[in-house]
C-alpha cells in the first residue's frame, strides 16, 4: 500500500476502509428491514438536524417571549423543559414534532410502528441529555433510539 491509499483510507474513515477491503454493510436501516430510499427509509442527518434547529428554535421563542420576557440562561432551561415536553408529547401521540413534520420524518418503533407513551418519554429524556443522541450505530440511529426502540425514518 503506498502512502496515497495510506491517507486516503485513514481521511474517509474505517467504514470507507472497511468497505474497500471488501466488507459488504449494506445501506443505512438494512438490518433493520426499512428501505433504502423513500418512504420509510431511515431519515438523513440534514433532515434530522433541520428538525430539531426548527424544533428548538421554536422553544426558545416560548420560553423567552412567553415565559421570561428574554432570552438568557433562565430562557434556556425553560426552552429545554418545553423541548422535553413537547417532544413527550407530539411523539407519543402522532409521532413526529412540528420540525419532524416540517422536514417529513416520522419517529417509529420497531415492530410495532407506533410510539407508545413510555418510550416517547425515555427518547425524550435521553434527547435532552445531548450526549445519547451523538452516539451512533452504523445505521444513523442515535442511542438514544436504540435504547427506546425506536428509528426515525422519512414519509
Amino acid at each position: 500500500m503506498d502512502n496515497r491509499q495510506a491517507i486516503g483510507s485513514w481521511l474517509s474513515g474505517p467504514r470507507a476502509a472497511m468497505e474497500d477491503a471488501g466488507a459488504d454493510f449494506g445501506y443505512r436501516g438494512e438490518q433493520l428491514g426499512l428501505p433504502e430510499d423513500g418512504p420509510g427509509s431511515i431519515a438523513r442527518p440534514g433532515r434530522r438536524l433541520g428538525a430539531l434547529a426548527v424544533d428548538w428554535a421554536m422553544c426558545a421563542l416560548i420560553a423567552s417571549q412567553l415565559i421570561t420576557g428574554s432570552y438568557g440562561q433562565t430562557s434556556s432551561n425553560w426552552a429545554l423543559l418545553i423541548f422535553f415536553v413537547m417532544s413527550a408529547l407530539t411523539v407519543g401521540t402522532i409521532g413526529c414534532t412540528p420540525g419532524k413534520r416540517i422536514f417529513g420524518l416520522r419517529v417509529v418503533a420497531l415492530g410495532t410502528g407506533g410510539v407508545q407513551p413510555a418510550r416517547a418519554l425515555l427518547r425524550s429524556l435521553l434527547l435532552c441529555l445531548a450526549l445519547p443522541a451523538l452516539i451512533w450505530d452504523r445505521d444513523g440511529r442515535g442511542l438514544h433510539d436504540r435504547l427506546a426502540g425506536t428509528v426515525e425514518v422519512r414519509i
